[in-house]
């Protein structure tokens, strides 16, 4: 999930003064972390952190989100952070921020990523953007939080931790949704999340796909766009998050390969332009205990894209992984599904056996 660590809010100068009735003022002690320029070893000073109110607007499903701005005196750097909604403006700095901590993001998938969720930034007195977080609405009751990193110079100064709470705050309502790394799990666990399980990254460009059978009366066939009602809804039950609007704007990047019974589409998989090559997924299919269906699908992706770098992230508790290292998809790293707030729903029928991306599940 990037390298995420400590209040906060979106961009408003704590210094106005034309929403002087609306200004409140809230002290919070710096989360425990390293403390720099000679303090006492446990020393915890406090920051003050202004915050002006500019009404807000409600999102499609009547969530309120706050437009706000934060000024947050860092007592590390003895400067201020603020936090304001992410604009287009501020993609090539958010581009190079991922390149810093070793994302392999182009500017088409931040650009992406923008188009369908809505972000925040942490600015420093200087201008320079240090830190990024989304969040993605998926019907009334579920959100993914993800794109969140802070640049590896202003990070333990709790930016991470505040950007995090802005969410939680203004999304509430909500379910919420969030990959974490090692190093980003204790925050998160902190902040009130439980983990619910963990996601396998394989990629490579070395592999040698086999032939898997389907079943009597199974095929793959190309997706068409009269599946595109079947797609949302097989997704959605599989996910058990909305996907009505995320996945035609998915579809409209990415080529697809449908699973069909007998004329009934029973699962699907995906395969797009991602950081240094492609990704394959979401991959959707009925469950099995040799899972064939999901390898057949994921096995045509890597025949007809021979010599490709290729990703893919699928659920620890599917049992891929040793299939995908066998095929020459080497695993590559982990991160730790975690969920704040009521279990979702998911259909028990179908299966996600690749994510979509880590950002939004």
């Amino acid at each position: 999930m990037g390298n995420i660590v400590g209040p906060l809010p979106p961009h408003i100068s704590p210094t106005k003064k034309r929403n002087q009735q609306n200004r409140r003022v809230i002290d919070r002690p710096t989360p425990r972390f390293a403390l720099h320029h000679g303090r006492r070893p446990g020393a915890r000073p406090n920051r003050k952190i202004v915050l002006v109110s500019h009404g807000g607007q409600c999102d499609s499903h009547g969530t309120r989100i706050q437009n706000l701005e934060a000024g947050v005196s860092d007592p590390n750097l003895n400067s201020v952070i603020t936090y304001r909604a992410f604009t287009a403006d501020d993609l090539p700095a958010a581009h190079a921020l991922s390149t810093a901590v070793r994302w392999r993001h182009r500017p088409e998938d931040w650009r992406f990523a923008a188009r369908i969720g809505e972000g925040i930034v942490a600015v420093d007195e200087s201008g320079s953007l240090v830190g990024t977080a989304f969040s993605w609405l998926f019907g009334p009751n579920a959100a993914t939080l993800g794109m969140l990193i802070v640049k590896p110079s202003h990070q333990r100064r709790g930016i991470g931790r505040a950007m995090i709470e802005h969410w939680m705050q203004a999304l509430a309502s909500r379910t919420l949704l969030l990959h974490a790394s090692d190093t980003g799990w204790p925050l998160v666990e902190r902040l009130g999340f439980t983990r619910i399980g963990r996601i396998h990254q394989h990629q490579g460009a070395a592999f040698q796909p086999p032939l898997v059978s389907l079943p009597a009366g199974e095929r793959l066939r190309p997706i068409g766009a009269s599946d595109r009602p079947r797609l949302i809804e097989l997704a959605t039950r599989a996910s058990g998050l909305d996907r009505s609007d995320m996945l035609p704007k998915l579809l409209d990047q990415a080529s697809g390969i449908a699973l069909d019974r007998d004329g009934d589409l029973i699962g699907f998989a995906l395969f797009r332009r991602f950081g240094d090559g492609h990704v394959i997924g979401p991959v959707i299919a009925p469950d099995s205990p040799d899972a064939c269906r999901a390898k057949a699908l994921i096995s045509h992706w890597l025949a007809s894209n021979a010599g490709m770098f290729v990703r893919i992230d699928t659920p620890v508790d599917l049992g891929l992984s040793d299939w995908l290292e066998g095929v020459g998809l080497p695993l590559v790293d982990h991160i730790e599904k975690t969920e704040h707030g009521a279990p979702l729903h998911v259909d028990t029928q179908f299966k996600q056996f690749a994510i979509t991306s880590q950002a939004v599940w």
